[in-house]
């Protein structure tokens, strides 16, 4: 049988590996219908047709689904009914799992769900204590949650609803933060509301986090288990030229940038009612698809900086890496190298506007952002000055490993479990470096980690790539920050030093801010969704205004 979790299935897929097959099925045509795309790692792994119907007998949510290898998960039929007042009334999940026929049905009656697990001809009963106005998930179809989007709707923090996860337990799904966004697809703009979730599985699974966003109708639009990988969106909203906007800044502008074979976009914004040629900012985000706010968690974190750096009075672009939001380009394939040419291009296309300062362009580069913006530093005469945000002080190997025993260290993982993690780790990444070395690793863990964009991580060295940057450096780490430890920062401010020339290098530590560059108490990664909302530290624009202020003053060259 399935294991205990949220979406349990996701466990097994997540330790697999993350290649599919996407298999088109017929698309409903019922109102209430929609498409889903489901994805993994940000890889397809296929896709859900989800309904719900709403009629004088209640509610009811049906769909079929079909997720490639290696989760191979067919959901040849879904129907989950509910009352008028959304207290469950059965279940009917028909699947084929790995080749494999497998059916729950299941009945609400008294505060009990009574249910029928059939698996190779045989029947399994089981009955569980359920609350009568419980939403149910059963493990293996995720469009199960359109229900759950359509009770969240109107709910505040803190709110608290019951959650049947099928046929297994009923754990709390708690209101931990709610923020009102915009999607913008090619053919409309959607006001939305984005909720971020805790759901208390029992130990040890623990914790785990989910965002989901809803319409103005209560209707589902995208579901996220940061956890586990995995997102699932309307196909509207999941399309390469869908953007989410959850920060603005008066003024803003769109703007569409050339690059290699493609554009960027992006957003360049001017403080208001400037006049004549400003110095300019170009804002280089962190790994993942990082969008031009670099919204984490809720968190806008290139708006706020954005916004900061703009009252500060530089013209600053923002913009969304190569295959996200509204960017062309693929990530499959990109390395550091190339997100360094793709902020390259943002340079040479701000140097030639006429409002924009040629001789005062800066790069601020953010976790990733900051490998990035050294590597193109080095590259580009016309970057006059680079700041640096909880970049990494060692080889992306190293980091990989500080990370991993930290996230150990956090599970309380027993010493001979954390030794055969770290070894297997190790193993992987010496893999990805050398080529050879892959005996014993699954395949799956392969597939993830054998791509170029990791094998440009792990052997990325701040030591030798910053003995080649020219321009003058500031380092800023925030005290807090446990993804990118603050012995980071004094490692690169020594490479910074050690280049002995006759240009500025500082470093500003800022107390009590994380990873994501806002206020926390922990640091930790688990603390993040408790923050969505917050805003960037006001130090952190503050001390890089100024800082670039200084080094880009009138008339330097």
């Amino acid at each position: 049988m399935l294991r205990l979790g949220l979406v349990s299935f996701v466990m097994a897929v997540a330790a697999a590996g993350l290649t599919a097959q996407d298999r088109p099925l017929q698309a409903p045509t019922e109102p209430g219908s929609a498409s889903y795309l489901v994805f993994l790692r940000q890889q397809p792994v296929g896709r859900e047709e989800v309904t719900v119907v709403r009629s004088a007998e209640g509610w009811t949510v049906r769909g079929t689904s079909q997720l490639g290898v290696p989760v191979d998960i067919t959901t040849r039929r879904a129907e989950i009914r509910y009352d008028a007042e959304w207290h469950p009334v059965s279940v009917l999940v028909n699947s084929l799992a790995r080749g494999q026929e497998l059916e729950l049905r299941t009945t609400f009656a008294d505060g009990k769900a009574s249910n029928e697990i059939i698996a190779q001809g045989k029947t399994t009963p089981k009955v569980d204590d359920v609350s009568a106005d419980a939403v149910v998930l059963p493990n293996t179809f995720l469009g199960s949650y359109a229900a759950l989007a359509h009770r969240l709707r109107g709910l505040a923090v803190n709110a608290e609803l019951r959650a049947y996860v099928a046929p297994q337990i009923e754990v709390p799904v708690r209101v931990a933060a709610t923020a009102s966004e915009r999607i913008d697809t090619p053919k409309e703009s959607i006001a939305a509301t984005r909720f971020s979730l805790k759901i208390v599985n029992p130990p040890p699974a623990g914790e785990l986090d989910a965002v989901i966003w809803i319409d103005e109708q209560g209707r589902l639009l995208r579901l996220s288990i940061p956890g586990q990988a995995l997102e699932m969106a309307r196909e509207d909203i999941a399309s390469a030229a869908t953007r989410t906007a959850s920060f603005s800044i008066p003024g803003d502008e769109r703007v569409s940038i050339p690059t290699l074979g493609f554009n960027l976009a992006g957003t360049i914004t001017k403080p208001a009612g400037a006049t004549g040629q400003l110095p300019a900012i170009v804002l280089i985000g962190g790994s993942g698809p990082t969008d031009r706010d670099e919204t984490v968690f809720g968190i806008p974190v290139f708006g706020h900086l954005a916004k900061g750096l703009v009252e500060a009075g530089f013209t600053v672009v923002r913009y969304d890496k190569r295959g996200v939001g509204q960017s062309g380009g693929r990530a499959e394939s990109a390395t550091l190298n190339d997100y360094a040419e793709d902020a390259r291009a943002v340079v040479r296309w701000l140097e030639r506007r006429k409002d924009v300062d040629r001789n005062r362009i800066a790069v601020v580069g953010h976790s990733e952002g900051a490998a990035v913006a050294m590597i193109l530093a080095t590259r580009e005469d016309r970057v006059k000055a680079v700041v640096l945000i909880a970049g990494t002080g060692t080889t992306g190997a190293e980091l990989v490993l500080e990370q991993q025993r930290h996230q150990l260290d956090v599970m309380k993982v027993d010493a001979s479990e954390r030794a055969a993690k770290i070894a297997l780790q190790e193993q992987i990444q010496a893999a990805v470096l050398k080529g050879t070395g892959w005996e014993g690793v699954p395949d799956g863990v392969r597939k993830v980690a054998d791509t170029p964009w990791f094998q440009s991580m792990l052997s990325f060295d701040p030591a030798r790539v910053m003995k080649d940057v020219d321009q003058p450096v500031l380092i800023v780490q925030g005290e807090l920050d446990v993804q990118v430890p603050p012995h980071h920062a004094e490692k690169l401010l020594a490479m910074a030093q050690a280049r002995k020339r006759n240009v500025d290098e500082q470093l500003l530590k800022v107390p009590g801010v994380n990873h994501l560059l806002v206020p926390a108490k922990t640091g930790e990664v688990s603390e993040y969704a408790s923050l969505s909302g917050a805003e960037v530290a006001p130090a952190i624009p503050a001390g890089v205004g100024s800082w670039l202020a200084k080094t880009l003053g009138p008339g330097r060259k």
